[in-house]
């Protein structure tokens, strides 16, 4: 299968980061704010999940959130994610289906790392999933601009403006 026939089929519409996605589900449950870290202005689902696809020559750019969002490898060919953590470590994970590649099914991102994901150089594309609990709201969702990052962790100049936007 194609790339197209994934975003076809999925119904996935262009993602701010980069790529194409669709909410595929968002619990009916709210945690209420009293019952959240201080980090969350107000009450947030229980969880969210998402499809999310990306092309060769197209990346979906540095960015964070304030929950963990697990990704979920389904289809294509290996997803590489990049994430930064507060200290400035920097881990690049390979989401696929290949083991003997270190390829994994499945990572979890946490909250407030600054992350951003490629498809792998022989790759067409990428299909994961991403589930984010507490449940993903875009008031949550910061995109990075290169300069500030890179005055942050100077140290991984190369690989922030590789995957900016801004």
């Amino acid at each position: 299968m194609t790339a197209q026939t994934y975003i076809n089929n999925y119904n996935l519409q262009q993602h701010p980061e980069g790529g194409w996605y669709k909410e595929t589900y968002k619990s009916e449950e709210r945690i209420p704010a009293i019952g959240l870290p201080k980090r969350f202005d107000g009450e947030r689902a229980f969880s969210t999940a998402i499809y999310f696809l990306l092309e060769q020559g197209n990346f979906s750019a540095f960015h964070r959130i304030k929950s963990d969002e697990c990704w979920h490898f389904y289809a294509g060919g290996a997803l590489l994610v990049y994430i930064i953590t507060g200290e400035g470590t920097l881990k690049v994970v390979r989401l696929g289906n290949n083991p003997e590649n270190k390829e994994v099914f499945q990572y979890v991102v946490p909250a407030n790392c600054w992350f951003a994901s490629i498809p792998d150089k022989h790759t067409d594309f990428s299909f994961v999933g991403c589930t984010v609990s507490p449940g993903f709201d875009f008031r949550d969702f910061e995109l990075a601009y290169s300069s500030e990052l890179i005055n942050q962790f100077p140290q991984h100049a190369a690989v922030i403006n590789s995957l900016c936007r801004q």
